[in-house]
């Protein structure tokens, strides 16, 4: 087997099992890996670390076994090891109680909290929905649609992959979205599913990441609690997800903002397929930022503040930190008296302690009184591997401006 051996006294974090080796640790390669094989880690005395899939970058390898017992072969894991790894998510999902009457969508497979390193898998009522954002996992996606059927049986409809807007491995592979397997009887449109008793159609082939923010399931709940006889602004709302909470909840009023046509045509269809009276909601195809600097300060109660990733990089951290600053400046000035603000971010790069830092720079900027009332993160079903605290990507803030 091809073999990464690591330099003299760079082995410890794979002791402490975190599942990066980063390319600076590494002292030679033994072999010519390609990208997504499977290799094994030794330190400078040649003892076994680990195995992983090797890649070109920073991150030389993702780790997935600190066990020699899942000796892979010819550079790959066989079917038993998937069946056993997405099945651990799936009975921690069972456990939790997140596949029920109630919530039939969910992330199965949540990379590194997971311990697969790569692979994010979300489940809407029987159709699995898989990206890669490693080599080796694009490489390993038919055994892990095998282990999907055998893991939810005759429940399974389809396994759709996911992966070519997210792969930062293009080189060399034949990318492109397609099924990976469904039954005969399955029609490919748009899926209704349910969260939390609230209805949501999902589109996997068109819509941003997976089709639905999966993420934000206990936010939204929030967001439904502080909602009713509010007027509600939803910036960057996507599909909806917090409208449709609001207006369940017995919003007076919700406004919904996107610059995304196809995304703002799916809220109009989730309000309308929950059966909400449509005079309640207003949807606006528009720059959030540039509605929320022109819209009078107190025409909404409770604000949701939710942008896509400022920084996907760190070279980009600064920028996204005054980006969250001004963003945030301007919801707290524009916020009725007494109103809440719901503000996030999921710039992994953005620790929570800069993230809070951002917005109290905001806070001081505008001069109003706020209060944390609490810090929101991810739900369960993203969960974070104690040994990678880099997992705790979404951080979100409840604001109370007097």
């Amino acid at each position: 087997m091809k073999k990464v051996i690591l330099k003299k006294g760079r082995d410890e974090s794979l002791r402490r099992f975190h599942p990066w080796v980063f390319s600076g640790a590494v002292q030679r390669i033994e072999g010519e890996p390609y990208e997504g094989e499977v290799v094994e880690v030794v330190d400078s005395n040649g003892e076994f670390l680990a195995y992983g899939h090797y890649q070109v970058g920073s991150i030389s390898v993702r780790v997935l076994a600190f066990d020699q017992e899942y000796e892979p072969v010819d550079g790959e894991f066989e079917l038993d090891f998937w069946v056993e790894k997405i099945y651990l998510a799936y009975k921690m999902r069972r456990t939790l109680g997140i596949d029920n009457s109630q919530t039939n969508c969910y992330r199965l497979v949540h990379g590194e909290g997971d311990n697969l390193p790569g692979l994010i898998i979300d489940y809407y009522d029987g159709v699995a929905v898989v990206q890669a954002h490693s080599a080796g996992m694009y490489l390993s996606e038919e055994k892990i649609c095998s282990a999907l059927r055998h893991c939810y049986g005759s429940a399974l409809k389809a396994v759709y992959d996911k992966s070519e807007a997210t792969a930062p491995f293009k080189a060399g592979l034949e990318l492109g979205d397609k099924y990976l397997w469904k039954r005969e009887d399955f029609k490919e449109e748009e899926c209704p599913v349910l969260e939390n008793g609230k209805s949501f159609l999902v589109n996997w082939e068109k819509g941003q990441k997976t089709g639905f923010f999966l993420d934000q399931r206990d936010n939204r709940e929030m967001v439904g609690e502080q909602s009713r006889g509010k007027r509600v602004l939803n910036l960057f709302c996507y599909t909806g997800g917090f409208s449709i909470y609001a207006l369940a909840a017995g919003a007076r009023k919700v406004v919904s903002v996107d610059s995304s046509k196809v995304a703002m045509a799916m809220v109009d269809k989730n309000v309308a397929y929950n059966g909400f009276d449509p005079s309640l909601h207003e949807s606006v195809c528009e720059d959030a930022i540039d509605y929320l600097k022109k819209i009078p300060a107190g025409e909404f109660d409770v604000m949701i503040v939710d942008p896509p990733a400022f920084a996907k990089h760190r070279g980009a951290l600064n920028n996204a930190l005054r980006a969250y600053k001004r963003l945030n400046a301007c919801a707290i000035e524009k916020v009725a008296r007494g109103g809440i603000i719901f503000t996030y971010s999921c710039s992994q790069v953005v620790d929570k302690q800069a993230f809070a830092l951002a917005v109290f720079s905001a806070a001081a900027s505008v001069g109003r009184t706020v209060k944390i009332l609490r810090r929101l993160t991810q739900p369960a079903d993203h969960p974070v591997n104690i040994y990678h605290p880099e997992g705790e990507y979404l951080k979100g803030l409840m604001l109370y401006v007097e």
